[in-house]
């Protein structure tokens, strides 16, 4: 790597499709406070929270797989010693000597936080001029007006960067990330309150076939038309997630088995008779209902298996897990 590359004002580092890193600036490593060989053919999320690393499943994996770059994603990095390092996140995906790669380069997120620090010294200089003579209310006044203003603004760059954290690009709906946290909240729900739920796990049936006849664009119409059907069907008090590819998953509040299996078939009857243009949608489901010793992951397995079932079954139907204990 040449000298003004390594020392260029802003972090880069290159990584492959599995996300192992094989390039990186030292910018990037005092950033993180790391040495070069404590991170060269490392994995990339070996500077992740937990939950950074799932979003970075969730959003940046797909989103530069898909097309072919990432601007101004927000995103958090850990240091060697866990400090968190807010950045600004851009990335491209291209083939260098035969093989494919990601090249990033990260900018610290100083903005916001000199944001907070502007509003904190504004917020002071209030307190300071409430005391002062009637000569400096004036001042105090439009300085009470740039605090209000300053707060509003990063009230909404949270707001945003919150939505666009638990938001699927491609189809709007609520990604995988959310769906996970609304699945905790819903066996905490459970637990303390015994307010049952459902749990929907719903598949295009033959989505490979789709993208192979029509290509790839039509392929991801297909997933935002279907989006927005479920959505459109869905209570105010339901969780419409994109699970990942052609799979998405509903949360159904105060829902048991039987209401559970009529809202999927309901799901999967208006999917069938809804006109797709040139070619036939169809969805394999599987349900399950919550009960005394499931986890997140013991629902969502047995939703899936239900699914499986479906699928193997014939396609275009609805399984119950219940059922197929019963069966």
């Amino acid at each position: 790597m040449d000298i003004q590359l390594d020392l260029a004002p802003c972090g880069y580092f290159s990584i492959s499709d599995s996300g192992i890193v094989q390039s990186i600036n030292q910018t990037f490593l005092t950033m993180l406070g790391y040495k070069h060989d404590e991170l060269i053919g490392q994995h990339i999320e070996s500077t992740m929270s937990v939950s950074n690393k799932v979003f970075f499943h969730t959003y940046f994996y797909p989103y530069i797989q898909l097309y072919g770059h990432v601007d101004e994603m927000y995103f958090t990095f850990r240091t060697r010693d866990q400090q968190a390092v807010p950045v600004l996140l851009n990335g491209v995906r291209q083939t260098r000597n035969g093989e494919s790669v990601m090249d990033c380069v990260v900018v610290i997120m100083r903005k916001r936080i000199e944001h907070e620090k502007d509003i904190l010294r504004t917020k002071t200089k209030l307190q300071e001029l409430y005391q002062a003579t009637q000569e400096a209310n004036k001042e105090l006044e439009q300085l009470h007006e740039e605090y209000k203003v300053k707060e509003q603004a990063l009230i909404k760059v949270n707001d945003q960067l919150e939505t666009l954290a638990s938001t699927d690009l491609l189809t709007g709906l609520r990604n995988r990330r959310f769906f996970q946290e609304k699945m905790l909240e819903s066996l905490m729900l459970f637990r303390e309150q015994q307010r049952y739920f459902s749990l929907l796990v719903v598949d295009i049936d033959h989505f490979k076939s789709i993208n192979d006849t029509y290509g790839h664009p039509i392929g991801d119409l297909v997933l935002g038309n279907l989006a927005g059907l479920l959505q459109s069907l869905s209570r105010s008090t339901d969780v419409v997630a994109r699970y990942g590819g052609e799979e998405f998953v509903i949360i159904l509040p105060d829902c048991e088995e039987q209401q559970a299996i009529g809202i999927a078939e309901r799901y999967r009857s208006q999917v069938a008779s809804a006109d797709w243009g040139e070619y036939n949608i169809t969805v394999s489901i599987g349900a399950a209902t919550v009960v005394e010793e499931d986890t997140e992951q013991s629902l969502f397995q047995k939703a899936d298996k239900a699914l499986y079932a479906s699928k193997t079954g014939g396609r275009n139907r609805v399984t119950h897990a219940a059922q197929m204990v019963r069966s």
